[in-house]
C-alpha cells in the first residue's frame, strides 16, 4: 500500500471515487507517486481552500434556500402538484447540503475521517441519493409540464397531489436503489494514524487495483452517467422542446419569459453535470491518468463542486421564479417584519402608558 500521508488528498464527496485517495490506495506505480509528490504545493493549497469555501457556501445557501422552500411549501402554500414536486426536490437538496459539514471537517482535519465507517458510507450514499432523486424529480417535473400542455383536459381530471405524492415516493425508492452500490463499496482505511474515507471496490493485491475493482468502478461510472444524466437529460430536452413548440404554435405565451425559464433549466442542468461526467470517464482511462494526472487532480474536485452547487441553484430556478411562491414568500416576509415591529412598538408604548398612569395618580 502506498503511503497516504505523502501528499494532499481532496475528498470528492459528490463522486463515489475519491480520485486521489483511490489512487493512493490502489495504484503504487512510480509515475503516479512522482507526479503526486512533484505537484505544486501552491496549487494543492488553493484546491484545499477552494474546496472548503465551496462546501461552506453550498452548506449555507443550500440549507437556507431549501429550508425556506420546505417551510413555505409545508406551512404557507396550498398543497398542489407543483408544491409536491418542489417540496421533494428541496428535501433532497436540503439533506445533501445539511451533511456537508462532515466533508468540511474531513478537509479541515487534513483529510482525516473521525466519524467512523458507517457515517463514511452514509455520507457518500446521501450524496448520491440527492444526485439521483434530484435528477429524477427534475425529469418528472418536465414530464408533468409537458403532459399539462399537451393533455390539459386529462390533467384537470387526474392530475392530483395524491398521484404526485405516489410518483415522488417511487422516485425516492429508485434513488435509494441506485445509491446502494455506494453504501456497499464506501469504506475507511487507516495509514500512519490517519483514517481515509474512500471507495474500496475490491481488496488490493500488492497495492495494485484488481480487475474486479476496475470493472466495478467502470460499471458504477457508466450506470451513473446513463441513469443519472443521459436518459434524464434527453427526456428533459424532449419535453421542454415539445412545450416550447406547443406554446409557440398556439401562441399561449404573451411574453418570452416561459422560453427563458425553459432555456435556463436546460442550460443549468447541462453545465452543472456534464463536466462532472466527462471527468468521471477520463478517470477510467489509465493512459489519461498517466499522461494528464495533474488535470484530473485539479479538474475532478472542481467539476464535482460544480455538480453539487446545483443543489443551491434549484430553489432559484424551480421555485423562486414561480409567481405563487414568490408572492407567498414576500407576503410572509412582510408579515413577519410587521409582526416583529408591532410587538416592539407595543413594548415601547407600555412604559409610556404606565408612566402616564403613574403621573396621573401622583397628580
Amino acid at each position: 500500500m502506498a503511503n497516504a500521508t505523502t501528499g494532499y488528498v481532496i475528498p470528492n464527496i459528490s463522486d463515489s471515487v475519491d480520485y486521489i485517495t483511490e489512487n493512493i490506495y490502489t495504484n503504487s506505480s512510480e509515475s503516479f507517486t512522482d507526479d503526486y509528490d512533484d505537484y505544486s504545493e501552491n496549487v494543492l493549497f488553493i484546491l484545499h481552500v477552494f474546496s472548503m469555501v465551496i462546501y461552506s457556501v453550498a452548506f449555507l445557501l443550500g440549507t437556507t434556500g431549501n429550508g425556506l422552500v420546505i417551510w413555505f411549501t409545508v406551512f404557507r402554500m396550498k398543497k398542489t402538484v407543483n408544491v409536491v414536486w418542489f417540496l421533494n426536490l428541496a428535501i433532497a437538496d436540503f439533506i445533501f447540503t445539511f451533511f456537508l459539514p462532515l466533508s468540511i471537517t474531513y478537509l479541515a482535519l487534513g483529510v482525516h475521517w473521525p466519524f467512523g465507517k458507517f457515517i463514511c458510507k452514509l455520507n457518500s450514499t446521501i450524496a448520491f441519493v440527492n444526485l439521483f432523486a434530484s435528477v429524477f424529480l427534475l425529469t418528472v417535473i418536465s414530464i408533468d409540464r409537458c403532459i399539462s400542455v399537451i393533455f390539459p383536459v386529462w390533467c384537470q381530471n387526474h392530475r392530483t397531489p395524491r398521484l404526485a405524492s405516489i410518483v415522488a415516493l417511487v422516485v425516492w425508492i429508485l434513488a435509494f436503489i441506485f445509491s446502494l452500490p455506494y453504501f456497499i463499496f464506501r469504506n475507511t482505511d487507516e495509514s500512519d494514524g490517519q483514517v481515509y474515507c474512500y471507495n474500496k471496490f475490491d481488496e488490493n493485491i500488492g497495492g495494485v487495483q484488481t480487475p474486479l475493482a476496475k470493472s466495478r468502478h467502470r460499471d458504477t461510472v457508466i450506470t451513473r452517467f446513463i441513469v443519472g444524466f443521459a436518459i434524464p437529460f434527453s427526456i428533459i430536452v424532449i419535453c421542454y422542446s415539445v412545450i416550447a413548440l406547443r406554446i409557440h404554435r398556439n401562441h399561449i405565451a404573451t411574453s418570452t419569459k416561459p422560453f427563458k425559464i425553459i432555456l435556463a433549466v436546460i442550460i443549468s442542468f447541462f453545465f452543472c453535470w456534464i463536466p462532472y461526467h466527462i471527468f468521471s470517464f477520463l478517470e477510467l482511462s489509465e493512459k489519461y491518468q498517466d499522461e494528464h494526472n495533474d488535470v484530473l487532480l485539479v479538474g475532478i474536485p472542481i467539476t464535482s463542486s460544480l455538480a453539487f452547487i446545483n443543489s443551491c441553484v434549484n430553489p432559484v430556478l424551480y421555485v423562486f421564479i414561480g409567481r405563487d411562491f414568490k408572492k407567498t414568500f414576500w407576503v410572509s416576509i412582510q408579515s413577519i417584519f410587521e409582526k416583529a415591529f408591532t410587538e416592539d412598538t407595543l413594548r415601547a408604548d407600555l412604559p409610556s402608558k404606565s408612566k402616564s398612569t403613574s403621573d396621573s395618580q401622583l397628580v
